[in-house]
């Protein structure tokens, strides 16, 4: 018995893949198991093992009585000192069961047992080993499909592929070798349940650990990963040393690395581009391979951008049915708009956002900034601006409108102020005015009045002439709204005006 037992244990543990110890213990209950069938009770049932665990006893421990009320825990001091001459009424006796005095009933439950407590061993052994799987690759085999769902042989155990995580581009037939990614290790009452996908995209990140050696050492790491399935795949990578380009790591030496990466993804499209923490330059990055000229910060708070492109750069930039654009808002975690030059031009801007254009493009003549208060002139001393408020003098217009006695009623501001004022407006304000018309004519009306201070390269406000005597109306430059010459600011929008007249 000893040898057939311990040919059973081996081969249950290289079969299963169970721990000794965890064997050792099943055969430990299957013999209890069977003991209490067989007597109704196991309370004094007792299991050994011989030194090297080839040979398995079970015992009943039983009390030595003077006449016996229960033959299961109890023996007779006569038959006690047959098996041990010593015994002494109060002793306590081991005496070996042989498992053959079990009856088939007893034997059919402790089978029963040995099976289950198999079955949760395997099942908690495999759960162990793969539950540190999860996030991992693993390779099997196609075995059948179902209902959408095909089972991949993975040796130990069966994985699904669930319809859900299948590339659409990808066909499979029987023995085909797959190669997926573990996400889910659930307990289910027929055993273990793994599940597999293709389609996630710590998938494509898995593979870029297996293809580039800098991404699994941590040279380089993946910022993000976005992804449409079977499609186009973008990510944002970024190097922790300045001697190594993350980008060119990825490709490898003649684009070795990414043809293996899009091979095992059946063909779809990926786009490797670097990670910047500046939204400007990372947005530009993310619509690859369109090339932006380009990136304007609509609403920083709302995260909305607009990406400024040439004609023959557009459909590039939005893909196909949107794609490229709609993955590069994912990737950046931005809101963005697409515009040709000429979109862009026709659009109907914030003041701020034009500021912001003009940084970028360097072309105030195009798209001018509007400032009309003294508070806004660069460099302007702050509690200057203030009093003048508190006199009622808000506009660049309003204080050159100012004659001496007006200058010299100020409040709250000294004469060497308001000198330092008119330099700061003398330097950064432009008054434009009209040119003479050929015949050389004075115009006693405004034909093309002026409604805001224009700013270009040193953006200057233009000087109020006296006012027309009829009083025309005018649309304002800013909303649209009927003006008057008589207006220093637009009574819609609040605009600061000022109208130049041509002589």
């Amino acid at each position: 018995m000893g040898t057939d037992m311990s040919e059973a244990i081996h081969q249950l543990i290289h079969d299963r893949g169970i721990s000794e110890e965890l064997i050792l213990r099943t055969i430990e209950n299957t013999l209890v198991a069977a003991y209490k069938r067989r007597f109704g009770n196991a309370d004094n049932a007792i299991v050994r093992w011989n030194d090297d665990n080839r040979e398995v006893s079970i015992h009943a421990k039983k009390i030595i009585v003077d006449g016996v009320y229960d033959p299961v825990s109890e023996i007779d001091l006569e038959e006690a000192r047959e098996l041990n001459p010593e015994a002494e009424i109060g002793d306590e006796l081991l005496i070996e069961v042989d498992p053959k005095d079990f009856d088939r009933s007893s034997v059919q439950s402790a089978k029963q047992t040995a099976h289950q407590s198999i079955r949760e061993i395997q099942k908690d052994s495999l759960y162990s080993e793969y539950k540190d799987k999860v996030g991992e690759i693993i390779i099997g085999y196609y075995q059948r499909e179902r209902n959408g769902t095909i089972y991949v042989d993975l040796g130990k155990i069966e994985g699904i592929l669930p319809k859900k995580y299948q590339s659409p581009r990808e066909v499979y037939h029987v023995n085909d070798r797959i190669k997926a990614l573990i996400t889910e290790v659930n307990k289910i009452p027929a055993g273990l349940q793994i599940v597999l996908s293709r389609t996630h995209t710590d998938f494509v990140r898995a593979i870029f650990e297996l293809e580039v050696p800098e991404i699994y050492d941590k040279t380089v790491e993946i910022h993000k990963i976005v992804r449409e399935p079977g499609y186009r795949t973008k990510l944002a990578v970024y190097s922790n040393r300045e001697d190594v380009d993350p980008v060119g790591a990825c490709v490898g030496l003649k684009g070795v690395r990414i043809q293996a990466v899009i091979r095992e993804l059946e063909g779809e499209k990926i786009d490797i581009l670097k990670y910047d923490p500046d939204p400007r330059r990372f947005i530009k990055n993310a619509l690859s391979p369109a090339e932006v000229r380009d990136v304007v910060i609509l609403d920083e708070g709302k995260h909305q951008a607009l990406a400024v492109v040439t004609e023959s750069q557009l459909s590039l930039a939005i893909g196909k049915q949107g794609l490229n654009v709609r993955l590069a808002n994912r990737l950046v975690d931005w809101n963005i708009d697409v515009k040709t030059d000429a979109q862009f031009g026709e659009m109907d801007i914030s003041a701020e956002t034009r500021r912001a254009v003009t940084e970028l493009f360097g072309d105030a003549d195009e798209y001018g900034e509007e400032i009309s208060r003294i508070s806004e002139l660069p460099g302007v001393d702050t509690a200057v601006a203030a009093a003048l408020l508190e006199n009622g003098v808000e506009y660049i217009e309003d204080f050159l409108a100012m004659d001496a006695d007006g200058i010299a009623a100020l409040k709250g501001v000294t004469a060497e102020q308001l000198d330092t004022l008119r330099k700061i407006i003398e330097e950064y304000v432009e008054i434009v005015e009209e040119e003479e018309d050929a015949g050389g004519a004075a115009e006693g009306a405004a034909e093309a009045p002026q409604a805001e201070a224009e700013w270009a390269a040193s953006g200057e406000a233009a000087e109020p002439e006296p006012e027309a005597e009829e009083i025309e109306e005018y649309e304002c430059p800013e909303c649209g709204a009927k003006i008057t010459l008589d207006m220093t600011n637009c009574p819609n929008c609040g605009v600061g005006l000022s109208f130049e007249y041509e002589e």
